[in-house]
């Protein structure tokens, strides 16, 4: 989704102009699908913070192929939890995106559209899978279990 926003907007867009230069459109894609991309690492600092270790960079580091083929071997259960990573994203929007205002609007609105968009993507995401425990709980117990 990053790569389809950062191509629509890289496009629709005013040029993005630094340091007196205006930015290829190439750049801007590769930058917005890059800002899609990476804005996942904070799922890492979230589990540092919970767990106290870094067994899912560690991981990473051992088992690069992860990343892209298998990602749901990198966490564990409750290690970086659905509200933690939605909240970690929104302060990372709502930071970085007014810093960038100051050196460039539209790079700033680029970014902001493709976290949006990235946000939107997770919550449905998260609501697809949420809906499907709830679907398969059998009891109040399982329920609990289910949106922990």
């Amino acid at each position: 989704m990053s790569f389809v926003v950062a191509a629509v907007l890289g496009y629709a867009l005013s040029p993005i102009i630094l340091l007196g230069d205006a930015v290829p459109t190439a750049l801007v894609v590769l930058y917005g699908t890059a800002v899609g991309v990476l804005v996942d690492l904070d799922h890492f600092l979230i589990a540092r913070l919970k767990t106290g270790r870094w067994d899912a960079v560690r991981f990473c580091l051992r088992t690069p192929s992860a990343a892209v083929a298998d990602q749901g071997r990198i966490f564990g259960q409750g290690d970086v939890g659905m509200l933690s990573r939605l909240l970690s994203h929104l302060l990372i929007l709502g930071v970085v995106v007014p810093l960038l205002a100051a050196v460039s609007v539209p790079l700033a609105i680029l970014t902001g559209a493709i976290l949006y968009v990235h946000l939107v993507c997770d919550v449905g995401w998260d609501i697809r899978r949420l809906d499907h425990h709830v679907d398969d709980a059998t009891d109040e117990e399982d329920l609990v279990r289910a949106l922990r």
